[in-house]
């Protein structure tokens, strides 16, 4: 790290987030000037461009690639056009205790005043919740599920090469050959092609207007300064003349041009997460090789470009919720995912210098974002593993681990074409996708063992007493484990088509109402076909619902088993047991601790119900089909949800308290698994993952499990040993309960202690008091 980049990087780690409204009024301005004078893709194109055209620019000092999303590093701009904050959401934002976002009583009362009242009734999220079905509502006040699009726009996206092969000209020109070739005679979508395409056009200007604005703001820079600086300013500026308007021919160029495509799709709308460049290493690795051979860069001022690319990431703080969201401590991660090594479009190994480099950096700089992830396949060299495990030590959560082989599996599985799934890899936090192809969409997460509250609740959730489900029958009537667990995957079922059905008309709203041209652009297929990147424009179009606490469900279903159906205790008991709390049921709650068989310890009992419920979501959500001739497959994955589902649960049967988080991603129940981490593998390798677009697992060692050489690649031999055995994605946090314990009595003296929480790090003493604890109560794996 140089002192330029000490420079930038104390700057981003210490600049308080704060929520800029200048976006909003923008957009408002330009709404009531012109909303009904254009087609719908045509006026959220020249929206875009009145924003490329307004908003402030910044240019910081010693920074070699330039943009920010807002008006200054960690400024966060708010979309009134998908969820329109109410002033009591920016009072809540700006005074939380947690992760805050300040602004200012002037900017709350303009918003109060000009963007309120012209978005209310007019936003997407008021769209969804004026036409839910009471059932949808009522299930969702209860926790049974989340819905992503109702904060924000449709993710998860993750781009291919083609950046780096083409530029905005490019583009420009297969545009206007695909509206010359359009077809009024014979083809009845023919003027909604035209429409979106002319849209597509405007986007492709708006980018390089923006660019240009840079350009001119860096050489009246220039005029001021001498020296160094001026030739760097200079230099910045030629290169913002050229991309995005042309491919790059550099690295230096390379990285802008992605910066500014990442800029124009998170500025045009707030796609649930943020723009990833996907396989980062194999798109800039030719571009190092020929500077390298030019003479025009070195390793380390590769290096330096990649710092600032990463700190241009860290200074994008995740756009803030609304309504009871808001409420909740959130985090500013906004999951940008950079892939390494993994497989190239040949099959060939996909690491090179670039990767190492890109570790170095995460390394040095240990940022919460980007978060690199390493993608292993058979073809890859034990050094990279190595190098890997050496940054995993650290402490800092990530990279995080993924079976290449395994992803390109999945891709085929859900009909991607070979080459297509190599090239894909995973975004967010574990999802899959073919990269630069595909509108694979996360919409929401789904609460599973509150699914089994309501089964043994007759349909009813017993904290609010409100009907959510079908009637199955009293928890009393069941004569057998069978009779359980068939009203149970009844009830799933429901509850499934239920988000299902509401999810499909979500997502229909945003292919009418809020289309995304600029990514419509960098997004294979959407160009020749003539459609939105929400309105099946990709090659490939996927919804995936995230299901949670699978660990949870098992063990309470193991519980119910073992210690209702198969021993003593009458369900009678259990259920009332569970209503009060195990309120002076000590002893009972020991025994469905101690003795109840617990998914994560490679014992058969436990593990077989695990794959009953794995199979049972499978065929509940494989398959079903989305509005844009894709379909909908699940994925286990919980983020943060799994302590907000939690909070919507009451005690479990194997001994979880009510309101405890419930289990996170695949990962057993917190403390629950006790023959160590082989027996963990071993169990979850009984999970057939290949069929999910993603699963999850933490795993967390003492500091003292990783001391020497011996123990790294003994970790190393356990990573590739669980993706033999299937696995998907394995994570680690290196840290004891100790160090945790000091961190929360004295967040000051850790503010740089990183955690990993789900599919992302996150700095432990920005976390709420009920994440934290989470953490704290993972089972630490020792030497």
């Amino acid at each position: 790290m140089n002192s330029r980049i000490e420079r930038l990087r104390q700057k981003s780690f210490s600049t308080q987030a704060s929520i800029s409204i200048e976006r909003a009024l923008l957009e408002t301005e330009f709404y009531k000037e012109n909303s009904g004078k254009y087609p719908l893709p045509i006026l959220r194109a020249l929206c875009f461009q009145h924003l490329c055209q307004h908003k402030t620019l910044y240019i910081g000092d010693d920074e070699l690639i330039v943009g920010e999303r807002g008006p200054s590093p960690k400024a966060v701009p708010t979309f009134p056009e998908l969820t329109c904050h109410s002033a009591e959401d920016l009072h809540i934002l700006n005074d939380r205790p947690m992760t805050n976002y300040r602004l200012s009583d002037e900017d709350i009362n303009r918003y109060e005043e000009e963007v309120i009242p012209y978005w209310q009734g007019r936003s997407m999220r008021d769209r969804i919740f004026k036409n839910a079905p009471e059932e949808w509502r009522q299930a969702y006040q209860a926790g049974l599920f989340t819905e992503f699009m109702e904060q924000r726009a449709p993710g998860h996206t993750a781009l291919d090469g083609t950046i780096y092969r083409e530029g905005m000209l490019d583009f420009k020109a297969r545009i206007a050959g695909r509206i010359a070739r359009l077809d009024f005679l014979t083809d009845p979508r023919a003027a909604d092609q035209r429409e979106e395409l002319q849209a597509m056009d405007i986007s492709c200007n708006a980018a390089i207007i923006f660019a240009k604005r840079h350009a001119e703001l860096a050489e009246r820079m220039a005029d001021k300064e001498e020296g160094e600086r001026r030739q760097e300013l200079l230099e910045i500026a030629r290169i913002c003349r050229w991309v995005p308007a042309h491919a790059p021919r550099t690295m230096h160029e390379a990285i802008q041009m992605y910066w500014f495509v990442h800029l124009g799709t998170i500025t045009e709308l707030n796609g649930w997460d943020a723009m990833t460049p996907g396989h980062l290493d194999h798109h800039l690795h030719p571009f190092y090789e020929n500077d390298l051979a030019s003479g025009i860069l070195n390793r380390e001022g590769a290096k330096e470009l990649m710092a600032c690319l990463w700190i241009k990431i860290n200074n994008h703080t995740a756009p803030p919720k609304v309504g009871v969201t808001a409420k909740e401590s959130g985090t500013y991660n906004d999951f940008t995912q950079i892939n390494l090594g993994g497989l190239q479009r040949n099959g060939q190994d996909g690491s090179n210098e670039i990767s190492y480099i890109a570790l170095e950096v995460s390394d040095e700089l240990h940022l919460l974002q980007p978060q690199p992830s390493i993608h292993l396949s058979q073809q890859s060299p034990t050094r990279l593993l190595a190098s890997a495990c050496e940054v995993v030590r650290k402490g800092y959560g990530y990279p995080s681990f993924f079976n290449a082989d395994g992803v390109v599996t999945q891709l085929v599985r859900a009909g991607k074409s070979l080459e297509d799934a190599r090239e894909g890899g995973t975004s967010g936090c574990i999802e899959t996708g073919a990269f630069g192809k595909e509108a694979y969409i996360l919409t929401g997460y789904l609460n599973v063992p509150k699914i089994l509250e309501i089964t043994l609740h007759n349909g009813i959730d017993p904290l609010s007493g409100i009907r959510v489900g079908l009637e199955t029958g009293e928890a009393s009537f069941f004569q057998t484990f069978s009779a359980l667990y068939k009203a149970f995957e009844q009830q799933l079922n429901h509850i499934i088509q239920l988000k299902v059905r509401m999810n499909n008309y979500i997502e229909r709203m945003y292919g009418k109402y809020s289309p995304a041209p600029f990514l419509s652009v960098v997004i294979h297929d959407c160009i020749e076909k003539g459609r939105d990147y929400y309105d099946a424009g990709p090659r490939y179009n996927s919804n995936y619902i995230q299901c949670c606490g699978i660990g949870t469900v098992t063990d309470s279903l193991s519980a119910l088993k073992t210690h209702v159906f198969e021993g003593e205790l009458s369900m009678e008991k259990m259920v009332k047991t569970l209503a009060s709390n195990f309120q002076g049921e000590e002893e009972l709650r020991a025994d469905l601790l101690n003795n109840t068989p617990f998914y994560g310890n490679n014992d058969d009992l436990a593990d077989d119900i695990m794959q009953r419920v794995y199979h049972s979501l499978f065929q509940g959500i494989d398959g079903q089909k989305n509005t844009k001739g894709g379909e909908y497959h699940l994925n286990m994955l919980s983020t943060t949800c799994h302590v907000y589902f939690g909070k919507m649960l009451g005690a479990s049967a194997n001994g979880r308290l009510a309101g405890l988080p419930t289990s996170d991603g695949t990962s057993p129940s917190q403390g629950a698994d006790l023959q160590g981490p082989t027996a963990v593998i071993k169990s979850l390798g009984k999970m057939d993952q290949y069929k999910s677009g993603g699963t999850l697992l933490n795993q967390r060692f003492l500091p003292a499990a990783l001391k020497d050489e011996s123990d790294l690649k003994n970790l190393g031999h356990l990573i590739r040993t669980y993706f033999s055995l299937g696995g998907h994605h394995i994570q680690f946090n290196v840290v004891d309960s100790k160090t945790l314990k000091k961190a929360q009595q004295h967040p000051d003296q850790y503010k740089n202690l990183l955690v990993r929480v789900a599919g992302y790090s996150d700095y432990f003493v920005d976390l709420d008091r009920a994440h934290q604890e989470e953490i704290i109560s993972r089972t630490g794996h020792g030497a």
